[in-house]
């Protein structure tokens, strides 16, 4: 691989990055991630994964059934003070702009 070679499409993270990472002790994805922010991104690791496992099985020597997954992080989306204030088990995360529009014989009042 060309060492300028984008691995992590997310963060930016080089070829180059990474082995220096390697190089310095990193022997498993999660230490990778701590040391760059590869796999941290919007995809959080599912286009790298296998590119960096590669890349720690070449510089390692580690077979690349031995390093182990990334560790993965639940879906997050916000929701309001309001709901955890009540303990109320009903809300939706997304608003829309029509939730806050009220409509008159098909007119916004």
């Amino acid at each position: 691989m060309d060492k300028t070679m984008i691995i992590c499409r997310c963060e930016e993270i080089s070829y180059e990055e990474i082995e220096e990472v390697i190089s310095n002790g990193a022997k498993r994805f999660d230490d990778i991630k701590r040391m760059t922010r590869c796999g941290m991104g919007p995809c959080q690791s599912k286009i790298c994964n296998s590119l960096v496992a590669t890349i720690i099985h070449e510089k390692t020597g580690i077979p690349i059934h031995e390093i182990p997954l990334p560790r993965m992080r639940m879906p997050i989306s916000p929701i309001k003070l309001e709901t955890l204030a009540t303990n109320s088990t009903s809300f939706s995360s997304v608003k829309s702009v029509l939730d806050e529009v009220e409509l008159e014989d098909g007119k916004v009042r």
